[in-house]
């Protein structure tokens, strides 16, 4: 984490120190008294509905070293050091974009809209088998919790893995130019924000303004088996989107014509199994079901091409992976009843990836969805749920449990091609919990899958009890 002077914090952030000790030592940032650490800088940052300010004095009984605090606020706490600034978030970006720009450290940027949490995870473990490598923990991935993680590097981190998200245009610039990557990885572009941004295309203009911060002579890697991507690059090139004049490219993905593309993939119970032509003689594994997800780890192993680690030690990075949970996470009831645990966000991408896997997957008497409602998908959400329920099997998927307004429409298509009594909807969580339990036997799998919003992993906690 940051460790340096009031004064060099007070110059760092832009502000101007009006009371404390020039030398006093300050050690890491903390926007909340509730997580607070002896030390820390406290950062009173604004909300529609909330006011850091008010919580200063508590900071610093609870040992803060010193407070930011902005001009426009009256009763300034007495006798504690204090550094004001214009404005507290604008401050705390330009604390974490001069303490990055003092660091050693390489950069990575990841974005896309599904999969970069999980290809975060694996591009970490990958790398860290030769470098000391921080990355983004949890969803410290917009205009504060990059700030953020920036600021909690250490002095000899080697490399930094950072997710950047967005809704809109222009965030994922921002966060790029202030991390100026040396690569950055575009894992998809998928429906997710159509409801702000309107169009797949949009979104893949907003997903490629990763490349406004990328150094000189950076890389770019990206799924090559979406034209999206590269239809819009020279638009951002011709707009002067991108500093950098130079970028190398590294295409990932299904298809043949990648540099990067798996064969003989397989799964096993709890991990997926592949190689790739380039690296004879190396099998890779990643502790994480579905073919998608070994789309994801290719653009890992990119990143470790290019930090020139061998492709040994890549497989080793991948298969030692930690995963940030509630994504496609295989858990075991006490009955035996295998359940698979995708409840942190769905998109139609994302969704039909789910379905697949549980197709794929091998040795359960049956197989059972439990889906929830797909969120902020603009004026086309009824057809992308519509389009799910065509594409549930009965040959292949048992049955179908839905919970949500919008999932209705998944149930509605599904009763036009399953048998009566295997297709059922659903208006309290618990009450479809005990249903899918009672039905369920100790060799089947079911898997839940909805948008954050739904919170289907309240199902899946009464699953977890099924004895």
């Amino acid at each position: 984490m940051i460790k340096r002077t009031l004064k060099q914090i007070a110059d760092m952030a832009g502000g101007t120190l009006a009371y404390g000790d020039d030398n006093l030592v300050i050690k890491g940032v903390s926007k909340d008294t509730r997580t607070l650490q002896e030390g820390n800088l406290y950062v009173p940052l604004i909300g529609e509905s909330f006011d850091g300010h008010q919580f200063a004095l508590d900071a610093m009984s609870k040992g803060a070293a010193a407070t930011l605090w902005q001009n426009d606020h009256d009763n300034r706490p007495e006798g504690v050091p204090l550094i004001l600034v214009d404005d507290t978030l604008k401050a705390l970006q330009q604390l974490a974009k001069a303490y990055r720009l003092q660091l050693p450290v390489r950069i990575v940027g990841i974005t896309g809209s599904n999969g970069k949490t999980t290809t975060k995870d694996m591009t970490a473990s990958v790398l860290s088998a030769s470098y000391k490598v921080h990355k983004t923990l949890g969803n410290y991935n917009n205009h504060i919790g990059l700030p953020l993680t920036l600021l909690q590097l250490e002095e000899d981190t080697e490399v930094a893995v950072l997710e950047m998200g967005m809704s809109g245009r222009g965030e994922i610039r921002f966060l790029s130019e202030m991390a100026e990557p040396e690569i950055v990885v575009i894992t998809n572009i998928g429906e997710a924000h159509l409801l702000q941004l309107g169009s797949r295309e949009e979104i893949a203009r907003a997903k490629t303004e990763i490349l406004a911060g990328l150094q000189q002579d950076g890389t770019l890697v990206y799924n090559g088996d979406e034209p999206l991507i590269e239809k819009v690059l020279p638009e951002l090139k011709a707009e002067g989107g991108m500093k950098a004049t130079r970028v190398h490219h590294v295409r990932f993905g299904a298809n043949k014509d990648n540099d990067l593309y798996p064969s003989d993939t397989r799964m096993d119970a709890a991990g997926t199994h592949f190689r790739i032509e380039r690296f004879d003689g190396v099998s890779f594994y990643i502790p994480l079901l579905g073919f998608h997800n070994v789309v994801n780890a290719l653009a890992a192993i990119a990143v470790g091409i290019h930090f020139a680690i061998p492709a040994a030690k890549i497989a080793e990075g991948l298969r030692a992976s930690v995963m940030t949970g509630m994504r496609i996470e295989m858990l075991k009831a006490p009955s035996g009843l295998t359940i698979l645990n995708d409840a942190y966000n769905a998109s139609p991408t994302s969704m039909k990836a789910a379905l697949s896997l549980l197709e794929e997957l091998q040795g359960y008497r049956r197989k059972i969805v439990v889906l929830g409602d797909m969120l902020e998908l603009g004026e086309r959400e009824e057809d992308f749920h519509r389009e799910i329920g065509r594409q549930l099997n009965p040959a292949t998927i048992d049955r179908v449990y839905v919970f949500g307004k919008l999932a209705q429409l998944i149930s509605e298509e599904a009763a036009t091609r399953y048998p009566a009594g295997r297709v059922h909807t659903f208006e309290d969580k618990s009450q479809m919990a005990q249903a899918v339990a009672a039905y369920a036997a100790p060799e089947d799998v079911v898997l839940v899958k909805g948008s954050r919003g739904m919170k289907l992993e309240q199902v899946v906690t009464l699953l977890q009890q099924v004895k």
